[in-house]
């Protein structure tokens, strides 16, 4: 009997771990579909293409999978069973409704929680104690399906996307390690989202980095964690530069000492710097750097 056909959409290191996975098994996995990396991002992660490649896996890149062409590329392919993993495109139902044993997608949050484009930042940027991975069958709306399996792991109100991006990215690995086997065989258990418990965000863009000093400290702080290096960053505008935030302190001695001053935005201190935040708090900026050709001097009273 000839071994299920698998289709690997996917990207990212989750991608690259999980694609490894069903390599090392033995696993038929008859061609990588994945994206082109992005010159303008910075890329800090493996991607999926350097495990296809190293077993001579077929990759390919299109700009969408939902043309005539390559469905029939794809339909050529004979998929028993599709799986996704952080692919970064929607995959349209004719495709989805191609092999017999399903398509299936790996999300990275604890479903129905954080649907959507980049879960993990979410999750830190709202202040998440526990985020988690999330195996699911593929529907038209994206991150609905039923859930077949999900593991999670606590986070710490201190750490940054990237450090919770490593405390998850084994989650992935343990689930689809566990489920792979009734994947294939057809026999895989699946439990409907409560649609009550679920809510959506979108992709993010380096605009939203944009800090609101109305806001708490503890809000700003986890924008800051959620956005900061290797991901774009948080930033204020002071004129025409821009001052990046990749990190600050809510409760440092200066912080504190500068507590209930200020309008929320307004320079309280330079040296160590300390910005009024809303409910009046401050905000100590610990690790910053300009950008622009004509760099401010701050001064204590100035509005950011």
């Amino acid at each position: 009997m000839s071994r299920p056909r698998i289709l690997f959409f996917g990207y990212s290191e989750v991608g690259y771990e999980c694609l490894s996975l069903l390599l090392e098994r033995g696993d038929n996995v008859v061609a990588l579909i994945t994206h082109e990396d992005n010159p303008n991002e910075k890329i800090w992660f493996k991607t999926p293409a350097v495990a296809a490649r190293e077993k001579a896996i077929p990759v390919f890149t299109p700009e969408s999978v939902n043309t005539p062409e390559w469905r029939e590329r794809i339909a050529a392919l004979k998929p028993d069973l599709i799986l996704s993993v952080y692919y970064r495109h929607m995959i349209g139902t004719k495709i989805l409704a191609l092999p017999p044993l399903g398509a299936w997608n790996m999300h990275g949050s604890l479903l129905p929680k954080y649907r959507g484009r980049a879960p993990i930042n979410w999750a830190v940027l709202h202040g998440e104690p526990r985020i988690g991975m999330t195996l699911h069958r593929m529907v038209k709306s994206a991150d609905a399906g039923a859930v077949v399996d999900q593991d999670g792991v606590d986070i710490g109100p201190r750490d940054t996307a990237e450090q919770a991006f490593r405390k998850v990215l084994p989650c992935a690995r343990r689930v689809l390690a566990r489920q792979i086997a009734a994947l294939l065989a057809g026999t895989t258990k699946e439990t409907p989202q409560d649609e009550s418990q679920a809510n959506y965000f979108g992709g993010r863009k380096p605009e939203d980095g944009r800090i609101l000093w109305g806001q708490t400290s503890t809000q700003i702080f986890n924008l800051i964690r959620a956005v900061t290096d290797p991901y774009p960053g948080a930033y204020t505008e002071v004129g025409a530069a821009r001052l990046m935030v990749w990190w600050a302190e809510t409760d440092s001695p200066a912080a504190r000492a500068h507590a209930g001053r200020g309008a929320p935005g307004e320079v309280l201190s330079v040296a160590p710097l300390v910005v009024a935040t809303g409910g009046g708090g401050a905000l100590e900026l610990t690790k910053t750097e300009w950008r622009g050709a004509d760099v401010p001097v701050l001064c204590v009273g100035q509005r950011l």
